[in-house]
């Protein structure tokens, strides 16, 4: 059976990994910013792949301490890279779960392709791009290493510092009549967790090399979102419209397509999905 080292593995993303993909996994239960403790890890054992996922990720909780954030999600990637690279290890595959937030927000249509501008508009996307230029530098030279980006998703366990969550999170726990959100001015990329997933495998299968965008290629307008959880629960609402400052992170997947990966579902089966385990 593939041996998989994974961090982060108690994470929304990491426990839907387990659960999907036929793996032996090795979980990383340390603390990722102790490179000692990494690389014991790394030394006791021989890992055919290492799915990278350990980070700190609402943007509000990165924002409010950038420093633990900055050593979690960077200086942990300093340590598996480094420790991976010292042990000399017999390493096939190298994955690291990356984010769309490196890219420059748009302010018109456009979809963003790997090779689009990179200007993180948020302190997490800057950590996760800092550890995408170490990958490149350090490890991509000796070992087959993978970055992916990976747009906008959801699940019942997320927290309710993320959107779809904490638009639930309102409307299920207010008393009004009538909810009003704004705000909402905003096309995003959503793919479901099970989609990331086999994207992943997909990409394992192939041992891929570079960057890839892990997105469903497709926008939907946040108005249009809020829309349609208001009506699966029932409430009424109004959206104070906001046409002049559109905003845009869409994924190009043009890539990540010709090695025969799709995703299944749209934003529909998302929803319901959501819905289904509430």
């Amino acid at each position: 059976m593939i041996k998989c080292g994974i961090t982060g593995a108690t994470g929304v993303l990491g426990k839907k990994i387990i659960k999907e993909l036929d793996y032996k996994f090795i979980k990383f239960k340390k603390n990722i910013t102790n490179k000692n403790e990494v690389e014991k890890w790394i030394k006791k054992n021989q890992f055919d792949l290492i799915i990278h996922l350990a980070a700190i990720v609402p943007t509000k909780t990165v924002k409010e301490n950038y420093i633990k954030a900055k050593n979690v999600n960077f200086i942990g990637t300093k340590n598996l890279v480094d420790s991976i690279n010292r042990c000399n290890i017999k390493l096939q595959w190298f994955f690291y779960a990356s984010t769309s937030h490196v890219y420059k927000i748009k302010k018109k249509i456009e979809y963003l392709g790997e090779n689009s501008k990179k200007n993180p508009h948020t302190l997490y996307g800057k950590t996760k791009l800092m550890s995408e230029n170490y990958i490149k530098k350090n490890l991509s030279k000796k070992y087959v290493a993978c970055i992916g980006r990976i747009f906008s998703f959801t699940d019942k366990s997320q927290k309710k510092d993320f959107f779809f969550p904490s638009i639930v999170n309102k409307i299920l726990k207010s008393k009004k009549k009538i909810l009003k959100f704004e705000n909402l001015n905003h096309y995003r990329d959503f793919i479901s967790t099970e989609d990331i997933c086999f994207a992943i495998n997909t990409l394992w299968k192939i041992r891929a090399k570079g960057t890839y965008n892990i997105g469903s290629g497709k926008g939907i307008f946040l108005e249009d979102l809020v829309a349609r959880i208001c009506q699966k629960l029932k409430v009424k609402f109004f959206i104070k419209k906001n046409y002049k400052s559109c905003t845009y992170l869409i994924a190009n997947i043009k890539k990540i397509k010709k090695i025969n990966w799709k995703p299944k579902k749209n934003i529909n089966g998302i929803i319901d999905d959501y819905f289904f385990h509430l």
